[in-house]
């Protein structure tokens, strides 16, 4: 299974994946977001992890696509949870703020919604973590209302956790269409 956006492709890891995975996530900025990541971060991490079997629920990495090879800058996953099916994301520190997490999230979202048929999707994010707050609401999330306790197992701590829930079809937040005028090249070449 794939996914493309005008800027985005999204697809299943490969074991050639392993040292850009490795290294975008050698970063605790980027892994102390995370729940379920070690810390370090290794390439035999990242070796187990694409050769793990996910399930038959979509986990992509995400890659810019560019005039030249695509760049790993994040990756997307819906999981089976307790409480349902979770969205998940992370973001390689290089690419905050260029809106690849709700570009991302939206594809990830159709595909629940029209292909997978999912009738409701969750999501959390540490209480610290604002910026998957305004991800989250611009792909249709909204607070549940509670704040529950997740580990973070690179920081081996039990962190708050903001918890969201999300109905099949909703409508996207404000912010959540791809920005017009993006300059490809400048963003990428960070």
């Amino acid at each position: 299974m794939f996914a493309r956006t005008p800027r985005l492709l999204l697809r299943p890891g490969w074991k050639e994946d392993a040292p850009a995975l490795a290294a975008a996530m050698g970063d605790l900025a980027v892994v102390g977001r995370l729940a379920r990541a070690p810390w370090p971060y290794r390439i035999e991490d990242a070796e187990c992890f694409l050769s793990s079997d996910h399930g038959p629920l979509p986990n992509f990495l995400i890659f810019a696509r560019t005039h030249g090879s695509p760049r790993l800058v994040g990756g997307i996953a819906l999981v089976q949870a307790e409480a349902g099916v979770e969205l998940g994301y992370w973001i390689a520190r290089p690419y905050w703020g260029l809106g690849f997490a709700t570009e991302a999230g939206c594809a990830v979202v159709d595909l629940a919604d029209t292909g997978l048929r999912l009738s409701r999707l969750i999501a959390g994010h540490f209480a610290d973590n604002l910026a998957s707050a305004r991800v989250l609401r611009k792909l249709g999330f909204e607070p549940t209302g509670q704040i529950g306790s997740r580990i973070c197992r690179s920081r081996d701590v039990v962190e708050p956790s903001v918890e969201y829930a999300r109905v099949a079809f909703a409508p996207r937040g404000e912010g959540a269409m791809v920005h017009v005028g993006y300059d490809r090249e400048g963003a990428l070449a960070a």
